[in-house]
């Protein structure tokens, strides 16, 4: 039961930090095409891992992982009033390259040009 409670935790904040990362005006974040990845809550709600992959690359995320750091106060303040937590974690922000190598695979992936018409000349 407690485990359906800590998933259900960590998708209401991952939810609401992307709705924050639309209002935040650090220029580090704002402007960018930042995506949250994956939001790991402690059981203890003291501490929350958020991960986060920019499409430009890893050195975007990592700045935008800077601006997130300093506003983080901001962000805590937010997430107290919009969810009804009893303790609102601490935010550990990850940097991450998952958006750049998921694009990558998909390029590499059409520029395989597969042709169903060779498979049909074999048979």
């Amino acid at each position: 039961m407690a485990g359906h409670k800590l998933q259900r935790n960590s998708e209401d904040i991952k939810r609401e930090l992307t709705a924050i990362l639309r209002i935040v005006k650090d220029p580090r974040v704002k402007d960018k095409f930042i995506t949250i990845v994956r939001v790991d809550v402690s059981s203890d709600l003291s501490q929350s891992k958020v991960y986060i992959s920019a499409m430009e690359g890893l050195d975007t995320a990592k700045e935008a992982v800077k601006g997130l750091k300093a506003g983080e106060g901001f962000i805590r303040s937010e997430i107290g009033k919009r969810l009804k937590l009893r303790k609102v974690p601490a935010f550990v922000f990850i940097a991450t390259d998952s958006i750049e190598y998921s694009a990558n695979i998909s390029r590499i992936l059409n520029e395989l040009d597969i042709k169903e018409d060779d498979d049909d000349e074999l048979n």
